[in-house]
């Protein structure tokens, strides 16, 4: 292979790497995009994600109030509440990156949002709406084990390939 093959082929993997590597830490969490001004998704749909881990309070955050944790923002009702989760995130964030728990468990990445939420030993878990809540009650143990099994496998992969939809996009 000559130089400038090996060159361009060095630098077309490299690209995809790149490519795939932003790719796949945008979809680590579920986010609502454009709406800070560094860019960082807001988490939750900008309820106060302590008010809800701590006891399933659907309160709105604001903008004044946000921690950005690993390049995601959380907005918060109250500086308390902003300066309880900035020294304790993982606490306080929802599990499977803010994705609906029912559905990493049937291997899917769906929306959630906090008016579907539960807390077990301390974690919270959020739900894309009554029907995906409906089905978690039926099972919750179940349910929870099945998503902690699926979840080391899709975090790193993108929405649209974990769901099936990269092919129906080309």
């Amino acid at each position: 292979m000559t130089a400038l093959k090996t060159l361009l082929v060095a630098a077309a993997f490299i690209g995809t790497l790149s490519a795939a590597s932003a790719a796949f830490a945008a979809d680590e969490y579920n986010v609502s995009t454009g709406t800070t001004l560094s860019g960082a998704g807001v988490a939750l749909r900008g309820v106060d994600a302590v008010a809800l881990a701590t006891g399933l309070k659907e309160t709105p955050g604001h903008a004044k109030y946000t921690v950005e944790h690993d390049g995601v923002a959380y907005y918060f009702s109250t500086e308390a509440t902003m300066k309880r989760f900035a020294a304790d995130p993982e606490r306080y964030m929802p599990q499977y990156g803010g994705f609906c728990a029912f559905g990493v468990a049937i291997g899917k990445k769906l929306d959630a949002t906090g008016r579907f939420a539960d807390i077990v030993d301390g974690k919270l878990y959020v739900f894309l709406n009554a029907a995906a809540f409906g089905k978690y009650k039926e099972d919750k143990a179940g349910t929870l084990a099945k998503a902690e099994k699926n979840w080391p496998g899709m975090h790193h992969v993108s929405v649209a390939e974990v769901n099936g939809l990269k092919s129906a996009m080309r």
